[in-house]
């Protein structure tokens, strides 16, 4: 098939190298603008960029489609099929009715839920067991396309968005190799989402990374999880924004005072939370580089009884 790729981060680019290893003709690569990035803020390209011109593949980047000539050197690329992975733009109808067999998508959830735009860290922060991957049919609204192909992945209890991230997108790229071959098929039968069941993946913001320790200790190791490595879960200590990039349950009871230090040790630091003890094993404070409590130790004294936040 003619096929269009349209994606921007690292979890499209992994679909994109297992697609330039099929016998597909990728006619062009569509990716957000580029954007300026670390502490220069230089205009840098995204990884599905980067990845396209390695292999000398065109590159489009529209701020939308709202313009005829966007629209126009879409339709002139009389593609059979436009695969949209975190492109990062709502695509118009007359955009998915462009290719032959439309647009599909995939998407690192068990659809239908966790539409939107950050269904991994919520999955997350919601303490579900599992997660996966569908390949879904697009239409007009958010993540609501009948589900043409899907497969499951394990939540496990030291998961973070990073490490999750990782297999999904290996998932991702493996599921939709799969699935090209039969689409016609597929599409025929696609399973039509079930709306009452549907939930939303609102996009992440700064402000839920503060840390609230009048809440449980496994809630708190969730949101620790799932914002690692964005926005990355933080307190206050000593008046300083204190980093947590690791940390796990080590008892559900405690009676201390949520935020207090309780034990000090290479092990992690543990804190008092509402309900339960939470063993603290990496961090970061300003200006420093992520570490391991044992790193942190060795420049740094927290006493026992100190409260956090």
């Amino acid at each position: 098939m003619k096929i269009i790729f349209a994606g921007t981060p690292e979890f499209a680019a992994e679909t994109l190298k297992a697609l330039l290893t099929t016998e597909h003709e990728i006619c062009a690569v569509y990716t957000q603008p580029d954007r300026p990035a670390g502490r220069g803020r230089k205009l840098t390209a995204s990884p599905v960029k980067q990845l396209a011109l390695r292999h000398d593949l065109r590159v489009e980047q529209p701020v939308n489609f709202k313009s005829d000539e966007d629209r126009q050197t879409l339709a002139d690329f009389q593609a059979d099929l436009m695969i949209v992975v975190a492109y990062g733009l709502l695509l118009p109808q007359s955009v998915l009715d462009m290719p032959n067999y439309g647009c599909i998508n995939i998407h690192a959830s068990l659809l239908p839920r966790w539409r939107g735009a950050a269904p991994i860290q919520r999955a997350l922060l919601a303490g579900d067991n599992q997660t996966g991957i569908c390949i879904m049919q697009m239409e007009a609204g958010l993540d609501t396309g009948p589900v043409l192909s899907r497969a499951t992945c394990p939540i496990h209890d030291d998961d973070t968005a990073t490490t999750l991230h990782d297999r999904l997108a290996e998932l991702g790229a493996n599921t939709l190799l799969s699935t090209l071959p039969n689409l016609v098929d597929l599409q025929q039968h696609a399973e039509v989402q079930d709306d009452s069941q549907s939930c939303y993946a609102e996009k992440l913001r700064k402000q839920e990374a503060v840390i609230d320790w009048q809440q449980s200790a496994r809630q708190i190791a969730r949101q620790i999880h799932a914002f690692n490595p964005w926005p990355v879960a933080q307190t206050l200590w000593r008046d300083a924004v204190f980093r947590i990039w690791s940390a796990h349950v080590i008892s559900d009871h405690s009676s201390a005072k949520p935020g207090d230090i309780i034990a000090v040790q290479r092990q992690g630091i543990d804190i008092a939370t509402n309900d339960g003890v939470l063993r603290v094993t990496e961090v970061q404070l300003p200006g420093k580089r992520a570490m391991s409590v044992v790193d942190f130790l060795n420049a740094n004294s927290p006493d026992i009884g100190e409260h956090l936040g």
